[in-house]
């Protein structure tokens, strides 16, 4: 039997797995909470992901899901990450995008010390750093300001392919 590390959730209080990129995710969770004004309560941690790729059913989750606006929705997907930030843009840009009924506006990925915020409908980079990460107050006026915006439905079966590839080669990660 191997060893098995276990860690304090920022978020829950509970103790879970060190498995893979969990310390970034902590350190993600933490600086949201305490540097951006987020309850701990609007954050999801592995939010599920289900959906349906060729007739299979397919189940992942993302890694957090920041909730914001009345009633609150789903704001910001985030992708923690250890390595390069860039190879992981599209895997979470398309979590964002069949994520819910309506897109999710804002996808980042980070690895604790740096973030890439992108906007889901584009999937253009808006902005790079921890500090361009939306404060709890500007995610609840961009989301009363939020018209919604449903992906593509030409598009879907498409983009649910390239979110599970991604999704696919994700190693040291526990899996449902």
């Amino acid at each position: 039997m191997g060893l098995e590390f276990e860690v304090k959730d920022y978020l829950t209080g509970a103790e879970i797995p060190d498995i893979g990129a969990e310390a970034n995710r902590q350190a993600v969770a933490r600086y949201l909470v305490e540097t951006k004004g987020y309850r701990a309560t609007a954050i999801i941690r592995d939010a599920p992901l289900e959906i349906e790729v060729d007739g299979e059913p397919y189940r992942s989750r993302i890694d957090l899901l920041v909730m914001a606006g009345q009633p609150q929705q789903a704001f910001m997907a985030v992708k923690c990450a250890a390595g390069s930030l860039g190879s992981r843009e599209r895997e979470i840009v398309s979590a964002g995008r069949i994520h819910g009924e309506h897109q999710v506006p804002l996808a980042v990925v980070s690895d604790g010390r740096n973030a890439i915020i992108l906007d889901t409908v584009s999937g253009l980079r808006i902005a790079e750093g921890m500090d361009a990460i939306p404060d709890a107050r500007e995610a609840e006026r961009q989301m009363a300001e939020r018209v919604t915006v449903p992906y593509p439905p030409e598009r879907l079966e498409r983009e649910k392919r390239v979110f599970r590839t991604y999704d696919q080669a994700n190693i040291n990660v526990a899996r449902s």
